[in-house]
């Protein structure tokens, strides 16, 4: 704006016309025409304090009331246009100068409604400058730019993609490439991030991408996060705040350090070539730590110098053990009691036998959920396909009976009994190539006792290991069968069963008095 009031200072003073135009940054002219103009109005120096240049230039040369006066662009609606397809201010001209035609109304021309328009942008570009804490917030996000590297065989060129990470108040950064954007690499870019800073924060701001938040399940005002990355932010003991979608404002650091990114290591990499991602990302690291000690232009400190002396200190410690990356699936329980991961088997509690469970999945460990309580535990089988990992409390009364099944049970058993059946178990155990083999007919021979009383079976196995010192099962079975034969074999009348007279006395053909 022109500096009417010190124009007509100056002129006071006695200064030409030539000294106040130099002195002003103005023409000749505009000094000429200003106090020709002042003195027209009889208006001259001492002026009040209130007679501003605006107020002065608004009194000397009033504005042009024309143009002002004609119907103004509807700037939310011209606003709204321009974002679709097709449309351009001309357009909206002409269509606007149609309704001021038909509202016996002067249109604007088209270079003052462009300029209309250019205002109402500028207005709404408002910024606010929000105040950061040290160590409050993390900022996260995929930068645009990929790097490559290269198949030593092949040749073929590959994308690598890097995570930026930015302390909000130092502006330090941490830098990684990873092969792709998915789920697994975004939880280790954070994990590697907070082990690169020494803590952590209570708040990450980050991308609205895939990898963080399910947008299956969200909406624009409560945005829900994947699963994982829910763990993760549980375990570090953080809060996770996404951005709106298309709203780089909610995250501008990060957003800054990205072009930043590309130009300082992207773009300085440009001409070396990477075999593996190893590589790549320990030139990264070399690029990244000269950008941090690089000086601010406009303070003198650097972003590492800013960290290490303001911020770090307050960072949280970080957990005794980094977060282990985990993946959940579903499954379904089978008849057998057992999930299907990764072509291995884990035992479930049979009451759940079809049921449909969550699995989550690390490289140590497989839980499994139903309705959000963890019903069992395995620790990860790796190696050849169609492991199986079973708890014996799993498995049925019945199934676990059998588990039951083995030499030294058998043993305990026939103890008590009496010492001949322990040897009558004990040899035909060590009849077969394996004991295995000897199972059903242990369990035959001491089922007997059950059949024939516990003394008859000790009195068989007696005689039996008097024959031969290994007897088989059917040897003694058909041994106690013939023992009852024998008279002096009978049990008395305490071991047997009671007998007595059951036709009655007509059969016999006897009087029933």
């Amino acid at each position: 704006m022109t500096k009417y009031r010190e124009i007509l200072r100056l002129k006071s003073l006695g200064f030409s016309d030539r000294n106040i135009a130099r002195s002003c940054s103005v023409s000749r002219n505009t000094v000429r025409r200003v106090i020709d103009k002042a003195n027209e109005m009889d208006i001259s120096w001492p002026l009040d304090f209130g007679m501003t240049d605006g107020a002065l230039e608004e009194l000397l040369f009033p504005s042009d009331k024309s143009v002002t006066d004609r119907r103004l662009p509807d700037y939310d609606y011209i606003r709204k246009e321009l974002l679709r397809n097709g449309v351009t201010k001309k357009l909206l001209w002409i269509e606007y100068c149609e309704g001021c035609r038909q509202a016996d109304e002067e249109p604007l021309m088209y270079s003052q409604f462009c300029e209309y328009i250019r205002r109402d942008e500028q207005k709404r570009r408002a910024t606010m400058h929000i105040p950061r804490k040290p160590g409050e917030q993390i900022e996260v996000d995929w930068a645009g730019d990929p790097a490559h590297i290269i198949d030593p065989d092949t040749g073929e060129i590959t994308d690598c993609w890097l995570f930026v990470g930015v302390m909000t108040y130092s502006q330090y950064t941490f830098v990684e490439a990873f092969m792709n954007e998915r789920t697994g690499n975004w939880i280790k870019a954070h994990v590697h991030m907070f082990e690169f800073f020494g803590g952590t924060v209570p708040m990450i701001v980050a991308d609205n991408c895939t990898t963080a938040v399910d947008h299956k399940k969200s909406d624009w005002y409560t945005p829900v996060l994947n699963t994982t990355y829910h763990e993760m932010a549980e375990h570090y003991n953080v809060a996770i705040l996404p951005a709106r979608v298309r709203r780089p404002k909610d995250k501008p650091n990060v957003e800054g350090s990205v072009g930043k990114i590309s130009t300082w290591i992207t773009a300085a990499l440009r001409n070396e070539q990477f075999f593996s991602l190893a590589e790549l990302n320990a030139a990264i690291r070399k690029k990244l730590d000269a950008y941090n000690a690089r000086q601010f232009q406009k303070k003198e400190c650097s972003r590492r110098g800013l960290f290490l002396g303001e911020e770090q200190s307050l960072l949280a410690p970080l957990p005794a053990t980094p977060f282990e990356l985990a993946e959940w699936k579903i499954a379904t329980v089978q008849f057998n009691y057992h999930i299907a991961v990764d072509g291995m088997y884990y035992s479930v509690p049979h009451q759940y036998i079809k049921d449909k469970v969550d699995v989550r999945v690390t490289d140590t460990t497989i839980e499994v959920f139903y309705h959000h309580d963890r019903i069992a535990s395995h620790r990860r089988l790796h190696g050849r396909n169609g492991q199986y990992s079973t708890v014996t409390e799993h498995m049925p009364d019945d199934h676990q009976k059998y588990l039951e099944w083995n030499g030294d049970r058998f043993r305990r058993w026939a103890d008590q009994i009496g010492p001949n059946t322990r040897k009558a178990v004990d040899a035909i155990l060590t009849s077969g190539r394996v004991e295995q083999q000897s199972y059903r007919n242990c369990m035959g021979l001491l089922r007997l006792a059950d059949k024939h009383t516990s003394q008859r079976l000790e009195k068989a196995c007696e005689r039996a290991l008097s024959y031969s010192g290994k007897p088989s099962y059917k040897s003694i079975k058909n041994l106690i069968t013939a023992m009852k034969q024998e008279p002096d074999a009978l049990p008395s009348d305490k071991e047997g069963k009671p007998r007595g007279i059951t036709r009655g006395a007509r059969y016999y053909g006897g009087n029933r008095s």
